[in-house]
């Protein structure tokens, strides 16, 4: 694992080494995990995530010419383009860039080119939004090259729109927000509809651990059509229930429409009604400093989101499954999208030594890969870092 503080200084000497000076900037923005509400974004419901301290970095210098060169070490490539042509093209990293610069520009903002440097340690296709960590830092450095503010909650917006309308995933609010406006220390209580924040820490003497299978689907983990077959039968379950969003419905309002809905729709929405109410309780409890409930909320939302959403995998169930029976584990479930990629774990921190090397050890015995886990504090959103 390469430390935060390392990739700052790594990408910064390298910048100097390609182009000869060092970058007039440095920013960063991180990933995320959620630690409960899954799938209840784009239902206007609640999301519990936290920024970690895994993130994208960006050095970068302005040019004047209105072309951004992005040299991307991770996928060791170099892509160029025009801000006053800006056309899509092949899926990849660039990609992200293109559409944020596309939504500034419709903004009005008067963008500024770059050369630019970029590496991440947020796993790809890993379901810790490393997607969203390139669009905010993206983002960041385009405002900081304009002279514009810095608004996170409206540039998580804007970013939204880039990954809806230019990527093509029709992901929701969270990935982007999160990234934009995490807080050190604090995990945040996130109204998808209204866009409130609230902030909660750890309960005291606990640390999350996010464990990633080495499962993937590809680039991006659910682009494809599962993602948004999920959105598409939650959104039919709120027409035939007659509300805006899952979001206004109660239990007992579903319990009464059951008849009206399909055996698989009838599960989708059940999953989203009953996760807002888990989430929502899961914030009371870590302000109450009660990881024992944090983490039986957190047990039955895997339950609810592998048999209700089927959105988990032999390998995510194993892991959440594992590590549930490991002595100093309050609970565990996977997080993300789903189908591939990482759980998510609230322990004791007396005992994150063996946790993570008996999980470690028993899911490469059940599944035959060998996982990476990575214990991860609460961090803060996208800034300017030199």
């Amino acid at each position: 694992m390469v430390e935060t503080i390392d990739l700052q200084q790594f990408i910064r000497d390298v910048f100097q080494s390609k182009f000869g000076s060092p970058p007039a900037l440095v920013a960063k923005a991180p990933g995320r995990v959620n630690l409960i509400g899954e799938h209840t974004d784009y239902n206007d419901g609640f999301v519990l995530p936290m920024a970690i301290d895994r993130a994208i970095w960006m050095a970068v210098s302005p040019r004047d010419d209105r072309r951004v060169v992005l040299h991307s070490l991770d996928f060791d490539r170099v892509d160029e383009f025009s801000l006053d042509d800006i056309q899509k093209g092949d899926l990849g990293p660039v990609e992200y860039v293109k559409g944020i610069a596309h939504f500034l520009k419709e903004t009005g903002l008067d963008l500024v080119g770059f050369d630019g440097m970029m590496k991440g340690n947020v796993p790809v296709g890993a379901g810790l939004s490393s997607s969203a960590a390139l669009e905010m830092v993206t983002a960041r450095v385009f405002t900081a090259l304009s002279g514009a503010p810095w608004d996170p909650v409206a540039m998580a917006k804007l970013a939204q729109r880039a990954e809806n309308q230019w990527v093509g995933m029709n992901c929701g609010i969270m990935d982007q927000l999160i990234s934009a406006a995490g807080q050190e220390g604090r995990a945040l209580l996130i109204d998808c509809r209204s866009l409130e924040l609230k902030q909660t820490p750890l309960p005291t003497g606990t640390v999350v651990v996010v464990m990633d299978t080495n499962t993937r689907r590809g680039e991006h983990g659910h682009m494809d059509s599962a993602y948004n077959e999920r959105r598409e039968q939650c959104e039919e379950a709120a027409r035939i229930i007659g509300v805006p969003a899952l979001r206004d419905v109660s239990m007992a309002q579903l319990e009464a429409s059951k008849d009206r809905l399909s055996d698989v729709t009838y599960r989708r929405a059940r999953h989203v009604v009953s996760e807002d109410e888990r989430t929502l309780k899961a914030y009371d409890v870590m302000l109450a400093d009660d990881p024992a409930a944090l983490g039986r909320l957190m047990n039955e939302a895997h339950t609810s989101i592998s048999d209700d959403f089927e959105v988990s995998s032999k390998a995510l169930d194993a892991m959440a499954e594992i590590a549930q029976a490991q002595p100093g584990c309050f609970g565990a479930r996977m997080t993300g999208g789903g189908f591939a990629g990482c759980a998510v774990a609230l322990i004791d921190e007396k005992v994150v030594e063996a946790f993570t090397a008996d999980v470690a050890r028993l899911y490469e015995e059940q599944i035959g890969i060998e996982p990476q886990l990575y214990v991860c504090r609460a961090s803060a959103g996208a800034g300017i870092v030199e």
